[in-house]
């Protein structure tokens, strides 16, 4: 959790408080107050496994990804695609791999 919470804390810019709720370690998002969505969470626990390939892709917003993406492989992760337009005027997106070994996407309208 260590590792991911510094990861995630590097390259979204944010701080990421750790709770453990009897044995399920959760490192939470910062709360975005008048936004609606929900903030986020990692989550460490022996029933989940990280997965690059197979698992589900989860998309985070962010203002310009392109942000996201410098600071990624300074966090220890990795840039699988840099920022790709959609088309259709949906915006951009990139995907990356985080120090755990997930894929996770990155999403912008700019």
């Amino acid at each position: 959790m260590d590792r991911a919470q510094k990861f995630y804390e590097k390259v979204f810019n944010v701080r990421i408080d750790i709770h453990d709720l009897g044995g399920i370690i959760m490192g939470w998002f910062p709360n975005a107050p008048g936004r609606p969505g929900a903030t986020g969470s990692l989550i460490q626990h022996s029933k989940y496994t990280p997965n690059e390939k197979d698992g589900v892709l989860i998309y985070f917003s962010c203002n310009d990804l392109a942000n996201e993406l410098n600071r990624v492989e300074m966090a220890g992760g990795e840039v699988f695609q840099q920022k790709t337009e959609i088309g259709g005027g949906h915006g951009f997106m990139g995907l990356i791999k985080d120090t755990e070994g997930n894929r996770i996407a990155l999403h912008s309208l700019k």
